[in-house]
């Protein structure tokens, strides 16, 4: 609070957070219950919200997931559109254009996501946080419950709160489970015995108590320690962008109301009720600026509102303001910064959308067996064995063939000599590639290869092919 040399420091808030002690011991921050038009919008939303996460992994676009991301087999599906690790750089421009977006959305509106749509946000402020009131009353009340000896009536209230927190934890992480390995793959781990699905049984229970150790205990420091977006915002915004802000304008000089009394000094419309402060959910004071630890979740702008109510005075004086329109009562939306990352954003966007029209269905890669040279066999004929691995990246059954453009070689299949493959699968095959040794010119050959898919040639592929030089 105070510099080396005894003079108040108004920045000092920066040097240390609002959920940390001077000893170094944990703030915990007990935010009172808020009410009021941009907190009842905010309950709207999240009801919203979260039934379409929960109801995500169950939406089913011709019995297939509209949103899946199984990163253990590496197969994604993303509104309906399957994405395999050969299409990575789809997926890198689909991570660019969210990070463009949330930069865009950051520099121009703050941090709104993280108040409004957030997981963390909707389910803390939403779900737990609700829950905790209605267990355990309000702020007061929960300190004073956590202040009191382990009796009946804390051992009851605490033990029903753990007892929720923990089945809504399980119902999280069975969700999350289900947007990772599929709907039906969760419903067989649950339905078996945890021997059966070890490593499915150990996932869940692992998941389940990430959420409960977060919800319960770790709480606003998911935002202000772990998640980097907050920090982020040192770079991202500027004095145009719109967050929720104090207009120190209009509040300064702040003070309590006396009735009946003149004041010698002029004040502002801030009363220095603190309840700013203590509907917070990460213990900040809004008065002080536009700091890290603000998730943008309005408590802050109920309040003052109701308090602005009751003294008579114009309600705003905490609002989504950009700091220029508190100083200069002017905003100016369309900064060049914004246009560049707009434009950066449509590109980013058409190039994805292209590479999206022309991406092939089915992907082949072919390889020569590794160890081997060539086979030379009694019938004067040269072979190379080679490894083929198939994609089908469409939701439909595929017939594959391979082909030599020159019709000097032959393809031989290894194996079943009919490449069928599911919708959405692999398929590994084996073949040689055959020619007569009279046709080897050189130690080394490239051969072009036609893909087939049901009949129809959709690319080409380029290979090796060694063998003995004839001597004729």
């Amino acid at each position: 609070m105070n510099s080396k040399k005894g003079v108040f420091d108004p920045n000092s808030f920066r040097d240390s957070l609002g959920t940390v002690q001077d000893d170094g011991k944990r703030n915990w921050v007990y935010p009172k219950k808020v009410s009021g038009k941009f907190y009842r919008w905010r309950t709207y939303l999240s009801w919203v919200l979260l039934a379409i996460l929960f109801a995500g992994p169950f939406i089913q676009v011709g019995g297939r997931p509209y949103m899946l991301f199984n990163i253990f087999e590496r197969k994604f599906i993303i509104f309906g559109a399957a994405f395999w690790p050969q299409d990575t750089h789809l997926l890198i421009f689909l991570l660019l254009i969210f990070f463009v977006f949330i930069i865009l959305f950051t520099a121009v509106f703050g941090r709104v996501f993280c108040g409004w749509a957030c997981p963390q946000t909707l389910f803390m402020e939403m779900v737990f946080r609700k829950i905790e009131y209605w267990i355990e009353g309000d702020a007061n009340q929960q300190r004073k419950l956590n202040a009191m000896p382990w009796d009946s009536e804390k051992i009851w209230k605490k033990g029903m709160k753990m007892l929720i927190f923990t089945f809504i934890s399980l119902l999280i992480s069975h969700t999350v489970m289900a947007y990772l390995i599929g709907v039906d793959q969760v419903k067989e781990i649950v339905s078996q015995p945890p021997s059966a699905h070890l490593s499915g049984f150990i996932g869940l229970m692992a998941f389940t108590g990430i959420f409960l150790f977060i919800f319960s205990w770790f709480r606003e420091q998911a935002c202000i320690v772990v998640c980097p977006y907050g920090r982020l915002q040192g770079v991202l915004l500027d004095a145009n962008s719109i967050n929720v802000t104090y207009d120190h304008v209009r509040g300064e000089p702040r003070g309590m109301i006396r009735k009946n009394k003149i004041e010698e000094t002029p004040k502002g419309d801030c009363v220095d009720c603190s309840l700013c402060v203590q509907v917070c959910p990460t213990g900040i004071d809004i008065r002080n600026g536009v700091q890290m630890e603000c998730v943008n979740c309005t408590a802050c702008i109920d309040v003052c509102d109701e308090v602005m109510v009751k003294v008579d005075r114009p309600t705003g004086l905490i609002r989504y303001a950009s700091d220029n329109s508190v100083l200069k009562q002017t905003h100016k939306l369309l900064t060049p910064r914004v246009k560049l990352y707009s434009f950066l954003l449509l590109v980013l966007v058409g190039a994805f959308v292209t590479l999206i029209a022309t991406r092939d269905d089915l992907g082949a890669t072919v390889t020569r067996f590794r160890g081997m040279t060539y086979q030379a066999r009694d019938t004067g004929e040269i072979s190379n064995l080679y490894e083929v691995s198939f994609i089908n990246k469409t939701f439909d059954s595929q017939v594959v063939e391979l082909k030599a453009e020159n019709p000097t070689y032959q393809v031989e299949v290894v194996g079943d000599q009919n490449w069928t493959l599911e919708g959405q699968s692999k398929f590994n095959g084996r073949f040689f590639l055959v020619t007569d040794q009279k046709e080897v010119k050189t130690n080394q050959d490239y051969v072009v290869l036609l893909l087939l898919q049901n009949g129809k040639v959709i690319d080409k592929i380029t290979t090796s092919f060694v063998g003995p030089i004839s001597k004729e």
